[in-house]
């Protein structure tokens, strides 16, 4: 385990035990190029939430994480990737975390509409 991803686990956890935030499903993502595998993120979303759904920038997700309001995850194939802030070279991101390891299963939601 990295010292990158020790944080974010340490981070998870503390998040999840001692603070009163709101677990978010993610289920749906929008990419400038939808057929990239390296094409950005622009929005993540659930349009089936209880809520009505929802959709925000990866911008409003990213804050809501730095700032302990939110934590979010996705669900694939019944396996939890929890989704962390990532500092890239070319600014934060969001990426998933599951079974011990940065992945890549947001880009494998389908897109949001």
């Amino acid at each position: 385990m990295t010292e990158e991803t020790a944080g974010f686990s340490r981070r998870f956890s503390i998040n999840r035990r001692f603070l009163n935030v709101t677990d978010v499903l993610v289920t749906c993502i929008n990419k400038r190029d939808r057929n990239s595998e390296h094409e950005g993120i622009t929005h993540l979303g659930n349009p089936d939430a209880d809520n009505g759904g929802w959709r925000w920038p990866r911008e409003d997700v990213i804050a809501s994480i730095e700032a302990k309001i939110n934590t979010f995850y996705t669900m694939v194939n019944g396996n939890r990737g929890d989704i962390g802030v990532i500092n890239g070279p070319n600014g934060k991101y969001v990426r998933t975390y599951a079974d011990g390891k940065w992945n890549d299963n947001l880009l494998a939601l389908p897109e949001c509409s």
